[in-house]
């Protein structure tokens, strides 16, 4: 059979990883993970209770855009996080944010369209571009501006630009005036803005600010994989402009027919677990302190601030040039698995690793237990 050019995208090389630790498992060793970025804790105790409850009854298509009561709720949470009156009938729930960026690609740009976005940055915005017939345009950060974009730093020539805030795999976030000066340049320029806020929810300071509070011409992305717990349950959300509703609505029917509906009854529930989800995040947050501690006697010193997410990024140029043999090394030697930075930032990121602490404390404790007596005797 033939290939599509399109078609011929790199590898998700943390995927790879998870696999080589997997191995390893099957083999008997005990490996900590530290390479994906997934919750250790379950969905919440009410969403699985609401699904169960909700089984016997027929679980078929819904609307395209989602179920009206979880659309409403989804409103709600912008205006008790963020001050946005928000109209129910702008969100889209989606499969994931992965169906929400395939939506939003689809709905804004023609094939050959570039679009833009900060590196390092998360791997798959590049491959889901490329396999649109669109051209990735990569905006290489700065250390000193916390690996996010400045507004001369948009390119001339293209139609889109992705943010993230908190990023991956930095952590880092955008404030308010950030965000407005950045879509600001961007909307002087006709280029169209995606928000990804993923990983709203997961702070350690000020609170993330949503590119919604500076402007409505932005498509924003959300999904309840990781405040929520819910990464296997492939649910998300997307708020669009009033005038990209039925666009997305119409690729959304084609497309996926309708997000997952036992999904939409388990998040419409983990809308009212707010309590679970924070006692995660005091959970990340201990975890966070002791990355901060712990990573610089192991050697790995020279990191991105990390103020939102749950992940640490490094950069170890002093160490190695070669991140994908150092992360293999560490899984050998250490039994801890770690993403080589290749997957966020095809040009430097054979010199930087990313660390989630997104899994239990004692995890993450015994896993920097680990690298500090790896790394001291290499």
């Amino acid at each position: 059979m033939r290939h599509s050019t399109r078609g011929q995208v790199d590898p998700f090389i943390v995927m790879d990883v998870m696999e080589a630790a997997q191995k390893a498992e099957a083999a008997g060793r005990h490996i900590i993970h530290m390479e994906v970025g997934q919750p250790g804790t379950p969905a919440p105790h009410g969403a699985r209770q609401a699904l169960a409850g909700a089984l016997d009854q027929p679980l078929g298509y819904t609307s395209a855009l989602g179920l009206p009561a979880l659309r409403q709720g989804i409103a709600d949470i912008y205006r008790r996080w963020y001050g946005v009156d928000l109209d129910p009938t702008r969100v889209v729930v989606t499969s994931g944010s992965s169906g929400a960026f395939l939506l939003a690609f689809s709905a804004l740009f023609d094939a050959g369209d570039k679009v833009a976005m900060g590196v390092p940055g998360y791997p798959s915005y590049r491959q889901i571009l490329k396999a649109m017939s669109l051209e990735p345009v990569g905006i290489q950060t700065r250390p000193q501006d916390r690996y996010q974009p400045r507004p001369t730093d948009i390119p001339d020539g293209v139609q889109g630009l992705i943010l993230a805030s908190p990023g991956n795999p930095s952590g880092t976030v955008l404030n308010a005036p950030e965000l407005r000066a950045l879509t600001d340049a961007a909307q002087a320029n006709g280029v169209a803005v995606i928000s990804d806020e993923i990983y709203h929810g997961l702070s350690y300071g000020d609170r993330c600010h949503s590119a919604l509070e500076v402007t409505d011409e932005v498509f924003v992305v959300n999904s309840f994989s990781k405040y929520f717990s819910m990464t296997g349950w492939r649910i998300g959300w997307m708020v669009v402009p009033p005038s990209h509703v039925r666009t997305v609505e119409r690729l959304a029917q084609n497309m996926f027919i309708c997000p997952p509906h036992a999904s939409q009854i388990a998040a419409l529930a983990a809308l009212d677990c707010t309590d679970e989800a924070e006692s995660n995040l005091a959970v990340y947050a201990e975890n966070r302190r002791l990355m901060l501690q712990e990573l610089p006697k192991a050697g790995f010193d020279r990191i991105a601030p990390p103020e939102g997410a749950f992940y640490v990024y490094a950069d170890v140029s002093h160490l190695t040039d070669d991140s994908v043999a150092l992360a293999a090394e560490i899984l050998e030697h250490a039994g801890v698995a770690v993403t080589p930075g290749l997957d966020f930032d095809p040009v430097r990121g054979a010199q930087t690793l990313r660390f989630s602490y997104a899994r239990a404390t004692a995890d993450i404790a015994e896993g920097l237990r680990r690298l500090t007596g790896y790394m001291a005797t290499r």
